[in-house]
C-alpha cells in the first residue's frame, strides 16, 4: 500500500490503518524534544518518538520473520511478541513508550506499521483482523 504525502505538517502522509477500514495521517514535527510523529485520526492526535520508524524496522530486521500487530489502547494489556508489546517495553532502544501524549500512548500497532509500509521498510497484511508485518 502506498501513501500520497511528504511527511511535513503542510503535506502528511495520508494513511490507511492495516485492516483499511479508517484513514489517518501523519508527519514529522523535527522542531520538538524529543522529535515526534504527529499522527492524526478524526478528532484525536496521537504522539509518537520520531526514532519509532528506525527502531521498528530495526525490531523487524532482528526478528527475521512476522510479527504480529496486537494493537491495543493504552490502558489494555499488549500480547507478548507484538508490535504493540514492543512500543511500550521497557527493553526497546527508548525503555518504553514511544507514546509521548499520556492517555494516547497505545495503538502503536495501528498506527506504525501502514507508515513503515508506504516508506517501503516492511511488509504489511490486510486482513479484517490479526495482521502481521515482517522487514523489507
Amino acid at each position: 500500500m502506498t501513501a500520497t504525502g511528504n511527511g511535513t505538517p503542510d503535506e502528511p502522509w495520508q494513511l490507511t490503518t492495516p485492516p483499511g477500514t479508517a484513514g489517518y495521517t501523519m508527519y514529522r514535527d523535527e522542531s520538538t524534544d524529543p522529535p515526534r510523529l504527529v499522527c492524526t485520526v478524526g478528532s484525536t492526535t496521537l504522539h509518537y518518538d520520531l526514532r519509532a520508524i528506525e527502531d521498528l524496522h530495526a525490531m523487524l530486521v532482528q526478528s527475521g520473520d512476522w510479527v504480529p500487530l496486537g494493537s491495543a489502547d493504552e490502558n489494555k494489556p499488549a500480547k507478548d511478541g507484538t508490535v504493540e508489546a514492543f512500543g511500550r517495553s521497557g527493553s526497546n532502544p527508548i525503555g518504553g513508550w514511544y507514546g509521548l501524549r499520556k492517555g494516547y500512548r497505545g495503538r502503536f500497532g495501528m498506527y506504525l506499521p501502514p507508515l513503515l509500509e508506504a516508506l517501503g521498510l516492511a511488509e504489511l497484511e490486510h486482513l479484517p483482523r490479526n495482521n502481521r508485518m515482517r522487514a523489507r
